[in-house]
Order: C-alpha cells, then sequence, then structure tokens
C-alpha cells in the first residue's frame, strides 16, 4: 500500500474519531464468530428507545475478494464485493441493496505515494457520479469531493480540504456543504506512552452565521482501559469508559448530560462487543 496522503476521508479523520468516535445514548450488542472455513459472521442488535434494530453480517475472504452479505431487521439485504489491488494501489468496490433496484454502484480507489484518488458511479440510467481525490504527501495533502446528479444535471456536493501532519500534531481545514460550512480540526498527542491526547473542531455556518466548538480528550489508565470525554459550546458534556477485557472484545459506558439544563435527566449508552 501507497505511503502518501491517503484518501480524502482521512482528512480530519483522527479529530472526528477522537471527539465523536464511541459516543452513543443507544444500547448496543455485537458478537463475531468464525467458521472453520474463516466466514466470519457477526449479529448487532441496537436499542434505541422502545424500537430494536438488529442485523447480521456475513464476511467470506478468498485470496483478495471479499464478500460482505448483512440482513436487518427491515428485510434489506446489503451485499459488498471488495476486489484488493487487482493492479498495485487499486481497490475495486461493487455494492448493491436488495430490494432497491437503484442502489448499485461501481467505486475505483487508488492509492499512490502522491496521490489518493476515489471515484464510483450508480448502476442506473441516471446515475450519480462521485470523485475524491487528494494531492500531496505524508504531512501536507490537499483534496476536493465532489458528487454530480447526471439527471438534474446539478453538482450535489462540493468540498474541499486541507491537512498538515507531522510526529504529534494534525490540522486539517475543510469547506463544506457547497461552500455554506467551513470547519477547523486539531489532534494533538500529549504522550504515546498513555495514548494521551487532546482535539478540537470549529465549524462555522455562513447561511446562519453560528458557531459550533467540540474540545475533547482521551487517557489510557491502562493497557486496556481508556478514558474519553468531550464538550461543546451549547453545553453538551459527554464521557466514556471503554474496558478490552479481552483481546478485541470491548465494553463501553458513555453519558452526555446538558449542563445548561441540569433538570433535565442524563443520556446513557452501553456497548458490548464479543470476538473470540
Amino acid at each position: 500500500m501507497a505511503k502518501g496522503p491517503g484518501l480524502y476521508t482521512e482528512i480530519g479523520k483522527r479529530t472526528r474519531d477522537l471527539l465523536y468516535r464511541d459516543y452513543q445514548s443507544d444500547q448496543k450488542f455485537t458478537i463475531t464468530t468464525y467458521s472453520p472455513t474463516g466466514v466470519a459472521l457477526t449479529s448487532t442488535g441496537t436499542k434505541k428507545g422502545d424500537l430494536f434494530l438488529a442485523d447480521v453480517n456475513t464476511q467470506l475472504k478468498n485470496k483478495n475478494v471479499t464478500t460482505d452479505i448483512k440482513v436487518d431487521t427491515s428485510s434489506n439485504l446489503f451485499t459488498t464485493v471488495t476486489v484488493d489491488e487487482p493492479a498495485p494501489g487499486l481497490k475495486t468496490i461493487f455494492s448493491f441493496r436488495v430490494p432497491d433496484q437503484r442502489s448499485g454502484k461501481l467505486e475505483l480507489q487508488y492509492l499512490h505515494d502522491y496521490a489518493g484518488i476515489t471515484t464510483s458511479i450508480g448502476l442506473t440510467a441516471n446515475p450519480i457520479v462521485n470523485f475524491s481525490g487528494v494531492l500531496g504527501t505524508k504531512v501536507v495533502a490537499l483534496g476536493t469531493d465532489i458528487s454530480f446528479d447526471t439527471k438534474s444535471g446539478a453538482f450535489t456536493k462540493c468540498n474541499a480540504g486541507l491537512s498538515f501532519t507531522n510526529s504529534d500534531l494534525i490540522a486539517s481545514l475543510t469547506l463544506n456543504d457547497k461552500g455554506d460550512s467551513l470547519s477547523a480540526s486539531y489532534y494533538h498527542t500529549v504522550s504515546p506512552l498513555t495514548n494521551t491526547a487532546v482535539g478540537a473542531e470549529v465549524t462555522h455556518s455562513f447561511s446562519t452565521n453560528e458557531n459550533t466548538i467540540t474540545v475533547g480528550s482521551q487517557h489510557a489508565l491502562d493497557m486496556l482501559t481508556t478514558l474519553k470525554a468531550r464538550v461543546n459550546n451549547y453545553g453538551k458534556a459527554s464521557g466514556l469508559i471503554q474496558h478490552e477485557w479481552r483481546p478485541k472484545s470491548l465494553f463501553t459506558i458513555s453519558a452526555e448530560v446538558d449542563t445548561k439544563s441540569i433538570e433535565k435527566s442524563a443520556k446513557f449508552g452501553l456497548a458490548l462487543a464479543l470476538k473470540p
């Protein structure tokens, strides 16, 4: 795999993971098992209030081809076939959903030492075409992410991003929502030994003239237990503790409280992931 700027989705990803990943206010249970032939079966159940959602995902790997088939409680069938490196640096992804006949999509990803390109097209008569490209190095990268609807003849998405990365700091700047939203993010590794890091994201909406500021941090109490916390300028404070009680099996408890409305009850979330 090329060691270049990566794909567009990786711009600001470390900050997003720090601030938003694993936070939830629902109850989620995931269990993964493996058959002797190497087939991975993952069952997921999520309780959202009085609503219970579930899905079962089967993954089969054969050399450089990975096939994922998922069925959910709404009787939707999702299929994704990924061919890794049919040519150096290239990845091909074909996906579709049943019964939606317009959901078919073909995606190509290409990674180079100085570029990362993703392009996809819907397999319909009037498809939506997506393109994202990043140029640069592992230190500085500049990219764009656009979508074009061939039926309406209009751009449905037009984003741009810039990132800077060194050994302990990652900074990024993105322009989203067709130029209506500007976001700046920052990630700093304080101590690699304790996995301690801090991060912040500032988003400005030009149409509403509103700013959203979110700051967060993480710290490893030991090799198996991690604490995370975040707060935004609207007074929403969240925290979680995640414990790896056995290899690849995680137990996560999270909570969110509105500091400007203490009379409201806090939201709690619980996630349990089991892997052999």
